[in-house]
């Protein structure tokens, strides 16, 4: 009986519990994580993870096509430059937000509110950390959320320094995608609005009776790698005040961003 086999047929019967996507996804990264040390041929990989060639091949075809990895012939297998990529993406937002934390914590401290930080997630505004307020306020984000550009204060923040048929085009698709109803005249005017002040604000759109103020965050070449954002129950978020905390979430954000690099220009 051939062991490899014998040994995936178990694995398939516990993918009852795990499913085989699952299953899948384990074994890519097994075959990732033994490259990752040296490179290996299909036959030293198939014995390594006591897997048919058969599979190994089928497995490794398609992590090459995605170009986690790569193939060198009469060499073998070695990471690949997708995985170069993510690991930079990986540092980036670690440094970030090992740099904001603290800024972060002071601006929750005064102002008593929810801070949030976020970045650039394709098309979507990733949450990468969460300070809460001293208020007894539930606010549902959480990190590892992605929201919406349009409807989000992180996510116009992001956006500011973006043409605006992109702000059309992300407007057309969240509202497609089913972001809560707005008109799009009236948001377009805000957008160009906040693109003058450099900062957004969040008017319940993305969450019933929550406001927030957001600005965004610059790296040394004066790109938007990060936004900063305030939110609070609206009872705590008049008109007048989310005017009041501009000065001091842009500041927030102006500090971070010198952190990284960023001078602003001089008049």
């Amino acid at each position: 009986m051939n062991t490899s086999t014998t040994n995936i047929d178990k694995m398939e019967s516990a993918g009852n519990a795990v499913g085989a996507g699952s299953q899948t996804l384990m074994r890519g990264l097994d075959l990732i994580e033994a490259v990752s040390h040296e490179v290996l041929t299909l036959s030293e990989l198939a014995v390594k993870l006591d897997l048919t060639k058969s599979t190994t091949h089928r497995l490794l075809s398609a992590l090459v096509d995605r170009g986690y990895l790569a193939f060198t012939p009469r060499s073998g297998y070695r990471l690949g430059p997708k995985l170069l990529l993510l690991g930079t993406l990986a540092q980036a937002q670690a440094d970030l937000v090992q740099v904001a934390r603290p800024y972060l914590e002071e601006l929750a401290a005064s102002t008593e509110d929810t801070v949030h930080l976020g970045v650039f997630d394709g098309d979507f505004a990733l949450y990468l950390d969460k300070v809460p307020g001293r208020r007894r306020i539930t606010i549902s984000s959480r990190v590892g959320d992605r929201q919406p550009l349009s409807s989000t204060g992180l996510g116009k923040a992001l956006m500011i320094d973006s043409p605006p048929a992109y702000w059309q085009e992300r407007f057309d698709a969240d509202q497609a995608a089913g972001a809560p109803k707005a008109n799009a005249k009236v948001w377009r005017e805000r957008m160009q609005g906040y693109a003058t002040c450099g900062r957004a604000f969040d008017l319940e759109e993305n969450e019933d009776q929550i406001r927030c103020v957001a600005a965004p965050i610059r790296d040394a070449a004066g790109k938007i790698v990060g936004a900063i954002s305030v939110s609070s129950a609206a009872q705590y978020m008049s008109d007048d005040r989310m005017t009041t905390l501009t000065d001091e979430v842009r500041g927030t954000a102006g500090a971070i961003s010198r952190e990284l690099g960023f001078e602003p220009p001089t008049d």
